[in-house]
C-alpha cells in the first residue's frame, strides 16, 4: 500500500489527508472487489481500502466514550 496517509502531527491532519480521498460509489467499489477477487488486483484492494477510511473514523468517533483515545481507535480500525 504506497499511499496510504499517514498520522504524523495531528488527528486534524490526518482527518484533512483523507478528506481529499475520494468515495466510491456502490457500483465502483463492488467493481473493485470483483476485480481484487478475480485477479488478486492490489491496486483495487488499496482503493478499496483509501476510499474507506473516512467511514473507519466514524466509527471510531462513535466509541470513543469508552475511555479509548481516538487515534488508538483510528489505528486498530486502519489494521483491520
Amino acid at each position: 500500500m504506497k499511499n496510504l496517509p499517514v498520522v504524523r502531527n495531528s488527528l486534524e491532519s490526518y482527518l484533512m489527508q483523507i478528506n481529499r480521498l475520494p468515495l466510491l460509489t456502490q457500483e465502483e467499489e463492488f467493481e473493485l472487489a470483483v476485480k481484487y477477487r478475480k485477479n488478486n488486483d492490489l491496486d483495487a484492494v488499496e482503493k478499496l481500502i483509501t476510499s474507506n477510511l473516512r467511514f473507519v473514523v466514524k466509527v471510531a468517533f462513535e466509541y470513543k466514550s469508552y475511555g479509548i483515545k481516538i487515534l488508538d481507535l483510528i489505528q486498530e480500525g486502519n489494521i483491520g
